[in-house]
């Protein structure tokens, strides 16, 4: 056993790729520490079976992971089209009707969500991932609108669209995502992530649903549209969310790709800043899908996300669809380890998380542990937030939890840094933890240093308070 291990953590999305016991085990045992399920694709039979094999590997390899319930949202999509394309060219009128069943090869096309209720005359509709761009013409009826064409291209069924400057007032989970959510409340999900977030409500809202019926997940917000990114909106959501996912490829498509990168930076340091999780997804290592290595600009992009601190980085398409899920996740891992080991972790200021006593005691104990080359930081947290916490000041060594709560462990796993351990509520659980690692061979042959982190009243959340140097 080594501390050697990476910091940032990877989330894969489970998938046709991945879709067995085997798959799971191996792209676990290679570095993913959560998975992501998709609620756009799928049905209760397969999120079942992947539910339970996540598990079951994760029992038999000792390894703690975390499992992400992604909820679809207001992703609005094409219905079906006649020979499965329609070509466009600028200046073509075409009705976009939510009634429309059965495409007949003209211009009059299905969509799966009444945009007529939402959109305004003016506004920009982009079709195919924003391959096609178009403005609405006229609110044609209750169901029904006219966009024009602005440029050539072709459209293909259930394809999706984006509303950048649409304002859906609050409205974005659809009956769909009440019904997942319902369905997802009692499987065991660590986090929920809701898609097309606008504002700081839209959080708050999933999370009352979420409280009452009893699901204790953590609430990720996918930054993926204009209204979120907004400075009155961005730190809001920050705030009331219990992690983001920097979804780059509808935000891309929203609000231009030019901004991405600037945004993604702002976000990181963001969630740094107020100790909330942060995960960098899409198209992280695209080319694997169908490639055996990874780009040199993916290789760079995956790099760059390590190094501005980010909690996770995250395949989709890569583990959910590919031709290499496996390789891809060995390329991620060897990314991140080279990265963390030659590079630091660019500062952020992070003056007023300080202001709280939780976050100031953190912050000493990362700044002791640097100070006498401690081998790692051992924290006692029964809700986490101990742990997250130090995570927040991104330590350059292992912070190992101790929790007396499985679902707490199974959250930190995406958490930066964090190796958690599940051992009974116990005045002294850091320095038992500590001493069954040193027998292990964890910190090496000879003496090591430890900083413990703990509270007077274990398993009692929030009353982190106790700092200690051990010599092991």
């Amino acid at each position: 056993m080594s501390t050697i291990f990476k910091r940032t953590k990877i989330l894969a999305t489970v998938g046709p790729a991945t879709h067995s016991a085997e798959k799971i085990a191996d792209i676990m045992n290679a570095g993913a520490n959560g998975f992501r399920i998709n609620f756009s694709h799928g049905g209760a039979p397969d999120r079942m079976e992947q539910i339970s094999w996540i598990r079951e590997a994760s029992q038999k390899s000792g390894k703690v992971v975390a499992i992400l319930q992604d909820l679809q949202g207001p992703k609005i999509r094409l219905g079906v089209l006649k020979d499965n394309m329609l070509t466009v060219k600028p200046g073509d009128i075409l009705t976009l009707d939510s009634t429309v069943e059965e495409h007949d090869g003209g211009f009059t096309l299905p969509v799966q969500y009444n945009i007529a209720e939402k959109m305004k005359v003016g506004e920009p509709l982009y079709m195919f991932d924003g391959k096609v761009h178009s403005v609405v013409k006229e609110i044609s009826g209750p169901t029904a609108i006219k966009v024009e064409i602005q440029n050539n291209g072709f459209l293909m069924s259930r394809k999706g669209l984006n509303l950048p400057d649409t304002d859906f007032g609050g409205d974005i989970l659809t009956p769909k995502d009440i019904e997942d959510i319902e369905w997802g409340a009692d499987k065991g999900f660590d986090y929920v992530s809701l898609s097309f977030v606008q504002t700081a409500a839209d959080i708050t809202d999933l999370r009352s649903r979420l409280v009452a019926l009893g699901s204790n997940a953590h609430v990720i917000a996918k930054i993926e549209t204009k209204s979120a990114i907004r400075p009155e909106n961005l730190e809001e959501i920050v705030r009331v969310s219990d992690g983001i996912m920097v979804a780059r490829g509808d935000l891309a498509v929203e609000a231009g790709a030019e901004i991405v990168p600037t945004v993604q930076r702002r976000i990181v340091a963001l969630c740094r800043k107020h100790g909330k999780l942060v995960i960098v997804a899409t198209q992280m290592m695209g080319s694997m899908v169908d490639n055996p290595e990874p780009s040199r600009a993916e290789v760079s992009d995956v790099a760059n996300a390590v190094i501005q601190g980010a909690d996770v980085v995250m395949l989709s398409d890569e583990t959910a669809n590919g031709k290499y899920p496996l390789e891809t996740v060995m390329a991620m891992r060897k990314t991140i380890m080279y990265t963390q080991e030659n590079s630091d972790v660019m500062s952020v200021d992070k003056d007023e998380a300080r202001k709280k006593t939780d976050a100031a005691i953190s912050y000493s104990a990362v700044r002791l542990a640097q100070d006498i080359k401690a081998s790692a930081i051992i924290a006692e947290t029964s809700s986490g937030a101990t742990a997250v916490n130090i995570a927040a000041f991104r330590p350059n060594l292992p912070i190992i939890s101790v929790t007396d709560r499985q679902e707490t462990a199974q959250k930190l796993a995406l958490s930066y840094a964090n190796r958690s351990f599940v051992r009974p509520s116990d005045p002294d659980a850091a320095g038992k933890i500590a001493d069954e690692l040193k027998a292990e061979g964890y910190f090496g042959d000879g003496p090591a240093r430890v900083v413990l982190v703990s509270g007077y009243t274990p398993g009692e959340p929030g009353t982190t308070n106790n700092i200690q140097v051990r010599v092991l």
